[in-house]
């Protein structure tokens, strides 16, 4: 197992104030970080030796929007999506991460008031085969993300999102599972986690009020258990929200403060996964 902290907790970009928060994290214990890769023209590179001089691997995750909405009926708008995951994978291959992970499947927080379209169901494998293939020249693995039924529509269920990765049928396209959502959207996470086990390939350890894991409602045992009895041992990274996004809130509905400090839930977090692990050896 290895196990990374989401560093949307502070910062929806890299940059030098994270530097001691960087250190902190790695002194915890850490093996990596999930960086946000919203902004494209950072010099990822630079902040792939960075982050292994510190000893720190690197996960990634992104979004896309309504302008670029891989779904979207207009087929520029689905260009424009490919085109900025491409961009996107561009920079993980720079920073040398490992799996990009997110709903770039289509656009968060955005509805059309009704579920998905057969059609938006084509488009979607088509722009995903074609940011796979792309996934597949610069060596980064695409977690494809199902999100809750309040942030995106086109996947909630972790079921649909493995039926999804399959019919985009490319080595480098897999999906994530991510206990907040899974507590909204799954009558069994058990069963959940098994139905998608052949395209598993990251996990989000996120609590049911997105603050500190262990110390909320999420069935952990039935997640432990399930992640355990299919033989998972990936990447396990917290994902965590306080105040510092306020562009993300509208998505997040992040409102006040549900923890001590930053550096506190990510301490007491990667105690709680390990113990967890540890107990399931």
């Amino acid at each position: 197992m290895k196990y990374g902290m989401n560093l949307l907790l502070w910062s929806g970009e890299l940059n030098d104030g994270l530097i001691p928060t960087l250190e902190k994290i790695k002194a915890m214990g850490y093996d990596g970080v999930e960086i946000p890769i919203f902004n494209l023209g950072l010099d990822y590179a630079a902040w792939g030796k960075r982050l292994d001089s510190m000893g720190l691997q690197r996960t990634g995750v992104t979004v896309r929007t309504e302008a670029d909405n891989p779904i979207s009926p207009d087929a520029a708008v689905r260009k424009k999506g490919v085109e900025l995951n491409k961009q996107t994978l561009d920079c993980c291959a720079a920073a040398g991460v490992q799996t990009l992970v997110g709903p770039f499947h289509s656009a968060l927080g955005y509805f059309t008031g009704a579920g998905r379209t057969a059609d938006e169901w084509k488009w979607g494998v088509e722009s995903m085969r074609a940011t796979a293939e792309h996934a597949g020249k610069v060596g980064v693995m695409l977690g494809v993300e199902p999100l809750n039924r309040f942030e995106v529509y086109f996947l909630n269920a972790h079921a649909d999102a493995a039926q999804f990765c399959r019919e985009v049928d490319h080595p480098n396209c897999r999906m994530m599972y991510d206990t907040f959502h899974s507590n909204i959207e799954e009558k069994n996470v058990g069963k959940a986690i098994h139905d998608i086990k052949d395209m598993l390939c990251h996990v989000h350890i996120s609590e049911n009020d997105r603050s500190t894991p262990g110390q909320g409602n999420i069935r952990w045992k039935e997640n432990f258990d399930a992640l355990r009895s299919i033989g998972y041992d990936g990447w396990m990274v917290i994902e965590a929200f306080g105040l510092a996004l306020p562009e993300l809130a509208a998505a997040t509905k992040i409102w006040r403060r549900m923890f001590d400090t930053e550096l506190k839930l990510a301490e007491e977090g990667l105690k709680f996964m390990k113990e967890q692990v540890a107990l399931r050896a």
